[in-house]
């Protein structure tokens, strides 16, 4: 029975890297994978999903995907999104559909909550939807459980306003407990 997946995680929590690892471990067993990420993920090659310990794999782009007629889509065992957070909760739908009425798993990748810990629409619309829902954990600096994202600047200043949509890695982003992100502190003094 397919199911519709939403694995969740902080930023650092090899979300990316669980994607590729998942699509691997499907094609090794002759399974026919489409690996997609929303156009508006430019940080890597267009077509392309990198995680940070160095995975990749080639990819379509979500506006390629909404145009696939039915019976290309049905050609796939299962269809694994990243960066799923950046999509709207109609394209939410669109993969809900996937699984219901062509019977393909669709596994979701993405971020639950933005830098001011609200959800992001495609992450709000999969909590509703999804049938199976899957936190990857990471850890503070502090060792304890992060599920912030916070959005730094170049000095290392928490920033708790801007727009929802920032791309980046390490170099604007850091995962922190829930303290440490409410006290702004994003390593120890």
């Amino acid at each position: 029975m397919a199911k519709l997946y939403f694995k969740y995680g902080a930023m650092g929590s090899s979300k990316t890297a669980n994607a590729l690892m998942t699509r691997y471990n499907f094609m090794e067993k002759g399974k026919q994978v489409l690996l997609v990420k929303p156009d508006i993920e430019t940080r890597d090659d267009i077509k392309k999903i990198k995680s940070r310990i160095g995975l990749e794999a080639e990819c379509i782009l979500w506006s390629e995907l909404e145009n696939y007629p039915p019976d290309r889509i049905k050609q796939f065992d299962v269809i694994i999104v990243d960066e799923v957070q950046f999509l709207s909760e109609s394209n939410i739908d669109l993969l809900a559909g996937f699984v219901d009425y062509y019977q393909i798993p669709v596994l979701c990748y993405g971020l639950r909550t933005d830098f001011t810990s609200h959800l992001f629409p495609g992450s709000k619309r999969l909590l509703e939807l999804a049938d199976e829902i899957e936190e990857l954990k990471t850890a503070c600096w502090c060792g304890k459980y992060a599920a912030m994202n916070a959005r730094i600047d170049k000095n290392g200043n928490v920033l708790r306003s801007g727009e929802q949509i920032l791309l980046g890695a390490n170099d604007k982003y850091v995962a922190l407990c829930r303290k440490h992100y409410n006290e702004g502190k994003i390593k120890e003094d």
